[in-house]
């Protein structure tokens, strides 16, 4: 009995406290960044981090990936939906026609990034065609020039992780926080 106590006590120490302690310090030392959150700091306060997408509201911002879970990051989900069920033929056509409303200048064609979610409902990044698609309204609502919002897209676009995996793509809070300075250095230009 007296063996199993102190055999639990030292496996207690070890990986409540040690294996803890040892694996948080690992983190701070070598991934600093990743281990606070990949926090995205604008104007010397946190915007958000880059890795959970947030909901901008407003025609003169580019719109994140849909979201299951309305952007709460306590609350990840996706949707649930077998892709060959009415339901989820329903959500898609609502998420089409809600998409066109806000974006009258959508063709045929559109990026499957813009009208579905992704599994966590958090997906922070938006493929570089889907952000080009909302342009014109951007363009519509603060008057910037179209080749200055491509410009800035072009600008955030990360490529494929070490050139193979993954594809390219823009973080849409980075974004978001790009094209609010534009918007400030503009205004404030006589």
């Amino acid at each position: 009995m007296i063996i199993a106590l102190r055999t639990s006590i030292v496996f207690m120490i070890l990986c409540g406290l040690v294996y803890p302690l040892a694996t948080t310090g690992v983190a701070q030392a070598l991934f600093h960044k990743q281990a606070e959150g990949s926090l995205v700091i604008h104007n010397g306060k946190v915007a958000g981090s880059e890795l959970l997408a947030q909901d901008f509201k407003g025609a003169q911002w580019f719109h994140p990936r849909l979201s299951a879970a309305k952007y709460d990051p306590t609350a990840s989900a996706a949707t649930n939906s077998a892709v060959a069920s009415n339901e989820y033929t329903k959500i898609i056509e609502k998420n089409i026609k809600k998409l066109r409303n806000e974006n009258r200048n959508i063709g045929s064609k559109i990026p499957s990034d813009l009208i579905t979610t992704s599994g966590s409902g958090l997906d922070p990044d938006l493929s570089p065609e889907a952000a080009e698609l909302q342009v014109p309204r951007i363009v519509k609502a603060t008057g910037i020039a179209p080749d200055q919002l491509i410009a800035l897209i072009k600008k955030n676009q990360k490529d494929r992780q070490l050139g193979l995996f993954g594809e390219p793509r823009v973080n849409i809070l980075e974004l978001n926080i790009q094209l609010k300075k534009f918007i400030q250095i503009n205004i404030s230009k006589p």
